[in-house]
């Protein structure tokens, strides 16, 4: 989807998607549906274990905002035909992502058997943050408004 017809509603240009937006939206829709899953346990299950903490059950609702938020980003990215063709900021979000969430599930579900993942979790916002700046980069060559 290069250099679309402005007057063709978005919607209808949904058909003539690459297989890289194809892919940015059931990633970002992945991640999204996997936050709030994981919320939902936060907020339902997580609660009634035994020795979890209010620390880290805040933790956990950090860790499930940030995979809807990079999921629903993920998606937005994946409608626009410039910014889906970027090579490395979608990958870099979603695995940024996933290491940074899944690393803090781990050590609230388990902090005895995943103590080393402790300096996992700002690696992986670091990378997600490289995807988020790439995409930014982008745009500062690029007519952002007029390709939409």
């Amino acid at each position: 989807m290069v250099n679309p017809d402005p007057s063709t509603p978005l919607l209808n240009r949904l058909s003539s998607w690459t297989p890289r937006q194809a892919l940015l939206w059931k990633t970002g829709a992945a991640l999204a549906t996997g936050g709030i899953i994981t919320g939902a346990f936060g907020a339902h299950g997580l609660r009634k274990r035994p020795g979890i903490t209010p620390d880290q059950i805040h933790a956990w609702e950090t860790a499930a905002s940030y995979s809807v938020y990079n999921g629903l980003a993920m998606m937005l990215v994946s409608l626009h035909p410039r910014f889906s063709t970027h090579r490395f900021a979608g990958p870099l979000i979603a695995a940024g992502g996933a290491i940074f969430s899944g690393s803090i599930f781990a050590l609230v579900l388990a902090k005895d058997r995943f103590k080393g993942l402790g300096p996992v979790t700002p690696m992986g916002g670091m990378v997600m943050i490289a995807g988020y700046d790439l995409f930014s980069i982008d745009s500062r060559r690029t007519d952002i408004y007029g390709s939409f």
